[in-house]
């Protein structure tokens, strides 16, 4: 079951705050311009990628959404997503630069801003901060936290009666991880949230895009509910922005966050 545009927005707008899975890239938002520079692009960043992808969101009460949303990254130095709803009608929008980051709910005319790696709302136990590098990697295969340490491991049967590895670990902020690997390839994360609910991400199935291993259909388990999945279409690396990519417009009338 679907919900209308007007009714899924403030949910949506909770899921995108969480994940950080955007709108569209059409510049259909005008207005004065928010302050936010933007880079002079000559040519592609080696590591730079486009991601494609379509997202079901789940609400508490069984019924779901569908969208499309796409990625533009430039790996640790910024990032643009965007998520659209039916008939390419645009949702939600996130441009992540260093010096800060911006968000544009246009079907609601609400805005947030903010600096930062953590993306989110400090102040809202509901909506857990967003590690954005973490969310991006997903599409250019690190599943990961980066700088993990391994604490203990250990063999178990999977579902197929093959043997994964368990592993515990931590980051440097000693938060605790725990994740099963098979052949190479992660198939869950966990840890735990900061209302101290465990938050799972699942991997069904993995697909090579451009010469990378990336997870192809990610599950996202917030308290043993789905509340969403992702499902990768296509991913491109190497490809080159227009300077309109990095640029965010926030009309006067938006009420800000």
């Amino acid at each position: 079951m679907c919900w209308p545009m007007a009714k899924y927005g403030a949910f949506v707008r909770g899921i995108f705050v969480l994940l950080m899975l955007s709108f569209v890239l059409t510049g259909c938002v005008g207005g004065k311009q928010a302050t936010a520079p933007i880079p002079a692009v000559t040519e592609a960043p080696a590591d730079s990628l486009k991601a494609k992808f379509s997202i079901t969101i789940f609400s508490q009460d069984g019924k779901s959404q569908d969208l499309d949303a796409v990625l533009f990254s430039v790996p640790n130095k910024r990032y643009r997503m965007e998520l659209t709803g039916a008939l390419g009608i645009g949702v939600a929008s996130l441009l992540w630069l260093e010096e800060g980051w911006q968000m544009v709910f246009p079907t609601e005319k609400m805005y947030m801003k903010g600096a930062g790696y953590m993306v989110g709302l400090f102040n809202d136990p509901s909506i857990p901060l967003v590690h954005i590098h973490q969310v991006a990697g997903l599409f250019n295969g690190k599943v990961l936290p980066e700088k993990l340490e391994e604490v203990s491991s250990r063999d178990s049967l999977g579902a197929d009666s093959l043997v994964v590895k368990i592993h515990e670990a931590r980051d440097p902020l000693t938060r605790h991880y725990t994740y099963a690997e098979k052949n190479g390839e992660v198939l869950w994360l966990k840890t735990l949230g900061r209302d101290g609910k465990d938050e799972v991400l699942v991997i069904d199935e993995y697909k090579d895009f451009s010469g990378t291993k990336v997870p192809s259909r990610i599950s996202f388990i917030r308290d043993e509910s789905v509340f969403l999945e992702i499902h990768v279409r296509k991913v491109q690396h190497g490809k080159p922005f227009g300077s309109g990519t990095w640029r965010l417009n926030i009309p006067r009338s938006y009420q800000q966050i």
